[in-house]
């Protein structure tokens, strides 16, 4: 079996241009071409080789945390919009962890439950990417973490693997909490209290996508029972917070799964084939937006991997999702 690719999000390499361009530094002359709008990833040694010109450049240590504070939910692409339209911070990070590797592939991140508050671990399984590279992703995170909540919170705690830099207070400064070096993981660590903080505003770009395209499917299956209807709507906002189950469609209609599925039988349907048909409808609708990728849409949809989507695709249409795509672009543009 092949080795795992560790890469990065091009959206969130974008973060080192913008980085550059608040100081009037033209990054593409320093660092190539800006990646495109269909290029999903950047390779790690590529990443690597960016941030060692920028840190060449600028010859100040702590350039993670310098990079950091550009952060936005744009540069972690759909999944930091998605986090956005969680309630809290910590729905919000777990939305993240869920779907990391498609902004940072680089080792698995686990969250571990602690008595009071949650730590994200990340091991050395791929290597170890060196200190710019974990310095910037962890700093970012937890910048990102702050500007959702729209306050400044102390981390708990934050080590990483990587040796002990000359001056450790930049980073004391920063994290707010006990810093460490050397350690066998990367380890993040959060409490209860800030993980319960209510986020301070949802990003209405991808929001406002998601409810267009809700309306979309609910114009085409107007027709079915005010029941059906009802479970429908429901359904796209649990796709949208990563939630499409039987038990939570249930919930929010004060039901046991049981009843539900019941109800359900007795409008001819089971639950996998409303899912089914919901995340068919969504996804036509998505795939006929050029500014989504793939990947993008599999997140969109619920899907942890692009693979999975693929092969539900193939399921419903018959077609793979780039043929199915590229025929409706090509309807679209045809004129009539």
């Amino acid at each position: 079996m092949a080795e795992p690719v560790s890469r990065v999000a091009a959206t969130y390499v974008r973060l080192l241009y913008d980085h550059l361009q608040a100081q009037d530094i033209d990054a593409e002359r320093l660092l190539g071409p800006l990646p495109s709008s269909d290029q999903h990833f950047v390779a790690l040694p590529a990443w690597q080789a960016m941030l060692a010109r920028v840190q060449a450049l600028e010859a100040r240590p702590a350039l993670g945390l310098r990079i950091a504070a550009g952060i936005s939910a744009r540069h972690f692409g759909v999944v930091g919009y998605a986090a956005l339209a969680c309630a809290t911070l910590g729905e919000a990070l777990l939305r993240l962890e869920r779907y990391h590797a498609s902004v940072y592939d680089v080792n698995p991140a686990v969250i571990r439950h602690l008595s009071d508050g949650i730590s994200i671990e990340w091991g050395v399984s791929r290597g170890k990417p060196g200190a710019l590279v974990d310095e910037t992703a962890i700093a970012s995170l937890v910048q990102l973490a702050r500007d959702m909540t729209g306050r400044y919170w102390p981390v708990e705690e934050v080590s990483f693997v990587n040796p002990k830099p000359d001056d450790v207070q930049p980073y004391e400064d920063f994290f707010g909490g006990v810093v460490r070096f050397g350690a066998p993981v990367t380890r993040l660590v959060l409490s209860a209290e800030h993980l319960a903080l209510p986020l301070r505003k949802s990003d209405p770009a991808l929001l406002a996508l998601m409810d267009q395209q809700a309306e979309a499917l609910l114009a085409r299956v107007a027709s079915v029972p005010a029941e059906v209807e009802a479970w429908r709507r429901t359904l796209v906002v649990l796709i949208r917070e990563g939630r499409p189950a039987l038990a939570d469609l249930a919930r929010a209609h004060h039901l046991s799964p049981r009843s539900l599925q019941r109800r359900l039988a007795e409008q001819g349907l089971g639950f996998q084939r409303l899912l089914d048909d919901t995340r068919q409808h969504l996804a036509e609708a998505y795939m006929r937006q050029p500014g989504l990728d793939l990947a993008e849409i599999a997140l969109l949809l619920g899907f942890s991997e692009q693979s999975a989507f693929t092969r539900a695709f193939r399921q419903w249409t018959g077609k793979a999702p780039a043929q199915w795509r590229k025929q409706a672009l090509a309807e679209t543009r045809s004129p009539p």
